[in-house]
């Protein structure tokens, strides 16, 4: 039996173990890697991932009431809203002292219009305490509770106070309850007035009106694809062309014309009239509702669902369908057992690209759908640009986000999104 000699382990070229050279090789080339996507994984951290981790931190942040009236708030601590007086000497004090600080630093009428969503008219007392406070000596205008209440009697008012209170925490769940017409009461959340609830409504609106529009684009798109797959190379890309036609228009000219064209003494009313269809005196309301958003986002949606679709039938070979033929299967036997089961990869494509660009969309329906077909995108855009509730703006986002991912967890375990493709 022959000896068995170790001869160690196996050297590079270099002189280093062979095992630490091939590791160190592919550390580099993973390094080389990393460096070769580090451009766009900055582009998705820059654009994506920090504006979405924004809009999640704004939604919960209520910090401007402790940095403003430190304070007021620890002396709040001890009063109880359910006692039905207002506070204790002390607060006022105290709530004089921070609001000294806070008008020489302009910080009151910001800390006004955050408690103005919450009470309405909070932020004109604010304002209007700032501009004589401003003139007050501490060391001898004690005291100040009635100097406040007869300054403006709102510093006497309960709900003031028990605001104050109910949103001094640095982090609030408050704009959360709002998204769903709730608000924050000394006992809890609890449910808004019955007017002044339309959150849930519009969730509601957006959720079916955009199910409606993808339901719609199939039924327009399929047909469109069906022919652009099965016509000639020169044909099809000839009418091609005519889907792509409305990307070279601008998006707010489109929905203009069906603005124009839906009116009551529009194309479509006037062309109805002259073929006597309808009475001059019975026009047709297609505008200011549910179903103008519905006709104008279809149309302009409708090139999205067209482009999955055909690029998914491009891919079915026609000696199917010969093959099914021959085997003794009608046309119509055909084409749904053997020539759809393969295009619906193209139709969940569609559909899923379709129905979240519906869900974000708010010109289209701020333009044509007037009161009742607005989307909570809309009332997002207007908290944003006009009412400056950024807070509220990010929690109605994060729940529609929250709803979308839901939405696209189901489609997975339903359908599959491997069985998503585009061609």
């Amino acid at each position: 039996m022959s000896d068995i000699t170790d001869t160690g382990p196996v050297i590079a070229a270099d002189g280093t173990p062979l095992k630490r050279s091939l590791a160190r090789a592919l550390r580099r080339q993973k390094i080389r890697a990393l460096m070769l996507i580090a451009p766009l994984l900055l582009f998705v951290l820059l654009t994506f991932i920090m504006p979405i981790g924004d809009m999640l931190f704004r939604s919960v942040e209520n910090n401007i009431v402790m940095d403003t009236l430190p304070k007021t708030v620890v002396a709040l601590q001890d009063w109880d809203p359910d006692s039905g007086e207002p506070p204790s000497e002390a607060v006022y004090a105290a709530l004089a002292a921070d609001l000294k600080v806070a008008v020489e630093a302009k910080r009151h009428t910001r800390l006004g219009t955050r408690l103005n969503y919450e009470l309405t008219g909070i932020s004109s007392l604010f304002r209007k305490s700032g501009r004589q406070i401003k003139k007050w000596d501490l060391a001898q205008d004690a005291p100040f509770k009635a100097k406040f209440i007869d300054m403006n009697d709102g510093w006497a008012k309960i709900a003031v106070w028990r605001t104050i209170k109910t949103y001094s925490p640095k982090y609030t769940n408050g704009y959360f309850l709002n998204s769903i017409d709730m608000q924050k009461g000394t006992d809890g959340a609890e449910a808004r007035p019955e007017n002044q609830q339309i959150y849930i409504t519009l969730f509601k609106r957006t959720m079916f009106m955009s199910m409606v529009i993808t339901i719609s684009c199939i039924i327009l798109a399929y047909p469109v694809a069906w022919i652009l797959a099965n016509l000639p190379a020169r044909t099809s890309n000839m009418l091609m062309i005519l889907v792509l036609l409305p990307f070279w228009t601008s998006l707010l000219v489109r929905t203009s014309a069906w603005k124009v064209m839906l009116q009551q003494q529009g194309v479509i009313n006037e062309t109805l009239v002259w073929l006597g269809l309808v009475a001059d005196d019975a026009r047709l309301v297609m505008i200011n509702n549910q179903f103008g958003t519905i006709v104008a986002m279809t149309h302009i949606l409708l090139p999205f669902m067209i482009l999955p679709m055909y690029s998914v039938m491009q891919t079915i070979q026609p000696t199917y369908l010969r093959a099914a033929k021959s085997l003794g299967a009608t046309n119509w036997t055909a084409f749904w057992r053997v020539y759809f089961p393969q295009s619906i990869p193209g139709i969940g494509a569609g559909s899923i690209l379709v129905f979240i660009l519906s869900i974000g969309y708010y010109i289209t329906p701020e333009l044509v759908g007037g009161t009742k077909g607005v989307f909570i995108s809309n009332r997002i855009a207007f908290h944003i640009s006009s009412s400056l509730n950024w807070g509220l703006a990010a929690a109605l986002g994060a729940i529609l986000l929250a709803v979308v991912l839901v939405l696209y967890w189901a489609y997975d375990k339903i359908v599959g999104i491997d069985n998503v493709k585009l061609g």
